[in-house]
Formats: C-alpha cells, sequence, structure tokens
C-alpha cells in the first residue's frame, strides 16, 4: 500500500498578541541602553580624567600636601582637617568646578553621536528617540554622582579625623565645644587673654596692655595711654570680672565655632553638591544636543558658571529683577547650607549671615526655578534629539518608509 505525502504544509500557528506588540517604540528607556550609554562615556579616557582629576585629584592632593606638612612642622602648618577647610574646599572648589566639569561631560553627551555619525545608526533600529536621549540621562548621573560622592567623601573623612584639637577665635586659643558656664571659666582662668583677644562692642573698666599677639607684660608705676576711669592696676578679681563679662557677651559667636562639620551638615552639602552636579549635567546635556557640538556649549556653561551668575547674583539690575531671579545659579546659590562661604565671593558665616549679599529670592521661588531649568532644558534636549532623528530620514516600526529612502 503505498501512502501519499501532502504537499502542501500545515499552517503556522497564528501570531500571539505578545509575538506583535514591539517595545522598540516605548519612550522609556531599558537598563541595557542605559549601561551601553554609561559604556560610551566611559571610553573617552580624556574626559574621564578630567573628571577623576577635578571631582578628586584636586581636594586630595590638597589635603595630602597638608597632612604631610603638619606631620613635618606641626608648629609652622597647621592641621590638615577641621572646619574652616572643609567650608573652604566644598564652597571655593567642589562647587564651581564640580558644575562645570558635570556641564562638559553633559555637553559631550547631548553631542557624542552627531559628531562622531553615529545618531543615524541608532535611530534606524527602531528605538524611540526620547528613550535614547533619556537614557543619557541616569547614564551621565551615575558617573558624575559617584565621581563627587568620593570626592566628598574623602573631603569629609579629612576634615573630621584629622581635626585641630581647639579653635581660634579672633587669635584666643580656645577649646571647642564649651557650654556658657564653661566658657566662663575659661574665661576666668585666662582674664588677660580673654581680654585682649576676645571681640567685645563696649569700654572694658580695667586696662590691660595688649600686642599683635596677645597681652604684653608690664611693670609697676604710670602708664601712658590710659583713658580716663579706666583701672590701670586691676586685681586679679577685678580682671576675672572683667573676663568673665566679656565671655557672656562673645559666647554667641563662640558656638557657631567647630572643629569639624556635624553630621548633619555634611549630609546637606553633600546633597547641595550632587544637585548643582545634576543641573549642570542636564542643562550642558540639553544645551549639547541643541547646538550638535561640544565646544561651543562648553564655553557657554563656563561663561554662566564664572561670569553671570557672580554678577546676577549679588548685583541688582533695574527693571530685570525677575530675570536675574530666573537664573539657576542664584536658585542654587539660595539652596546653599548655612554654615558655608558664598561661593560667588564674601562671606556667609557659621550662620550665613552676609547671605544678605545675595539678590533677593525665597526657598520655594527658588526650588521652582531649578525644576523649570532641569525640565525645560531636558524637553529642549529631547526635541533637538527627535529632530536631527527626522533629519536622519528614521523609519520607526509600522511607518511607511519616506521617499527617497
Amino acid at each position: 500500500m503505498t501512502t501519499l505525502l501532502d504537499d502542501h504544509p500545515s499552517p503556522l500557528p497564528p501570531p500571539t498578541a505578545a509575538a506583535g506588540r514591539d517595545h522598540r517604540g516605548s519612550w522609556i528607556p531599558t537598563g541595557a541602553m542605559i549601561s551601553t550609554r554609561i559604556m560610551e562615556l566611559r571610553k573617552r579616557r580624556g574626559l574621564m580624567i578630567a573628571l577623576l582629576v577635578v571631582d578628586i585629584g584636586i581636594p586630595t592632593l590638597f589635603l595630602v600636601v597638608r597632612l604631610v606638612s603638619h606631620a613635618v612642622a606641626p608648629k609652622s602648618y597647621g592641621p590638615a582637617g577641621g572646619y574652616d577647610i572643609y567650608t573652604n574646599l566644598v564652597a571655593g572648589v567642589m562647587y564651581v568646578f564640580g558644575f562645570i566639569v558635570a556641564a562638559t561631560l553633559g555637553c559631550t553627551a547631548g553631542s557624542i553621536d552627531l559628531t562622531e555619525g553615529m545618531f543615524r545608526h541608532l535611530v534606524v533600529t527602531g528605538r524611540s528617540r526620547l528613550a535614547l536621549y533619556l537614557a543619557r540621562i541616569p547614564a551621565g548621573l551615575a558617573i558624575v554622582g559617584s565621581m563627587m560622592a568620593v570626592g566628598f567623601t574623602i573631603v569629609c573623612a579629612v576634615c573630621v579625623f584629622a581635626a585641630p584639637t581647639s579653635i581660634n577665635y579672633d587669635g584666643a586659643t580656645i577649646p571647642a565645644g564649651l557650654s556658657l558656664s564653661g566658657f566662663e571659666h575659661w574665661a576666668a582662668a585666662h582674664p588677660r587673654v580673654a581680654i585682649c583677644d576676645l571681640p567685645y562692642p563696649g569700654n572694658q573698666a580695667v586696662f590691660v596692655p595688649c600686642g599683635s599677639n596677645g597681652p604684653v607684660p608690664v611693670g609697676k608705676g604710670p602708664i601712658q595711654g590710659v583713658p580716663p576711669g579706666v583701672n590701670a592696676h586691676p586685681t586679679t578679681a577685678e580682671l576675672q570680672a572683667a573676663a568673665v563679662q566679656m565671655a557672656s557677651h562673645t559666647y554667641r559667636g563662640y558656638r557657631t565655632l567647630f572643629l569639624y562639620p556635624s553630621n548633619g551638615f555634611m549630609v546637606r552639602t553633600g546633597l547641595w553638591l550632587e544637585l548643582e552636579a545634576t543641573i549642570g549635567f542636564i542643562v550642558g546635556l540639553g544645551l549639547g544636543s541643541l547646538l550638535g557640538q561640544r565646544t561651543v556649549a562648553v564655553i557657554l556653561m563656563i561663561v554662566l558658571e564664572l561670569i553671570l551668575t557672580p554678577i546676577i547674583s549679588t548685583h541688582v539690575i533695574p527693571y530685570m529683577l525677575n530675570v536675574e531671579r530666573g537664573v539657576v545659579g542664584l536658585a542654587t546659590a539660595h539652596l546653599e547650607p548655612a554654615g558655608l562661604p558664598l561661593a560667588f565671593g564674601g562671606g556667609g558665616g557659621p550662620n550665613g549671615n552676609l547671605r544678605s549679599m545675595l539678590l533677593p529670592e525665597s526657598r520655594p521661588v527658588a526650588v521652582c526655578v531649578i525644576v523649570a531649568w532641569l525640565v525645560g532644558w531636558t524637553a529642549v534636549g529631547a526635541w533637538a534629539n527627535d529632530d536631527q532623528g527626522r533629519i536622519t530620514g528614521h523609519r520607526g516600526p509600522g511607518q511607511p518608509q519616506r521617499a527617497g529612502q
């Protein structure tokens, strides 16, 4: 018996709903896309070296030099750590230069595909152009944030563990952390130092000859230059009473001085630095994507940080107050933790009492300005990225091919 084979193949099973679903058009970037972006940025060795040098190398080198100098000649060089070293490094180095290198990385990430001719190859895969753009944000922030965190951790560790054992208050070396009664007891034990070195707004009832380095010894007999009504030869009890009176008036200023920053202060400062780096990267990313090349975008970001922001932050321009308040650098300065000196010059003091140098702006307005800059430049960069994708003639999934492609 002969068996005849059927020449017609059996029909294929109907396509399922999962097989017909294409996720390439989703605007949400996948983990693989983010990892690829991180790898692309890490391959730019010159840029990575610049990030390492600025965020980690400069603060570390400065602290190492101070550590070695203090170990070799402790009488000539002070301790490597402490509150003052911390505030100066954070506000003078990490804040400004951290923004610049973050903006440089953002400008590079926003223009790298166009400058290297890779954008066409990316969009023809069918991936959403918005997803391709948004994948750069977590990738860049992962690099910038981690480097900033490492450098800041080194600064905090050295400033805490290598802090001095006493503080200097207008020339007087005083133990730190004293209560009011402890501060008064110290003044009573060192009356001449307290009278000469502690700041006091009133007139003293006793006379103590003071030099550039504190009290100077005097002999008995008449003393020249004593104001009328002032006791030129006070007893020990009178000196102690005057020193205690000065200590009670100056304790408010003394208690704002610290050997090293507190944990809460370091946490707030670290978050503020990360915010500044995030702003620099996202604005640079949008600007680089808009211009399509890196050099001009980096120059504009440097001008914004080093020239325009300092001028606008501390100078009132008539009829342009709202425009000035719209600058993101001014908004970030208003969120600076109290205790840091102003990053754009001037003081600030432990309580930020010179913060009035800044153009007035409330914290809610500052937060709104920062959010507007982040959202606005993300939208601008995404629009520019989408526009470049249309220029390349990208045909997404299910879209008809353009004529001539």
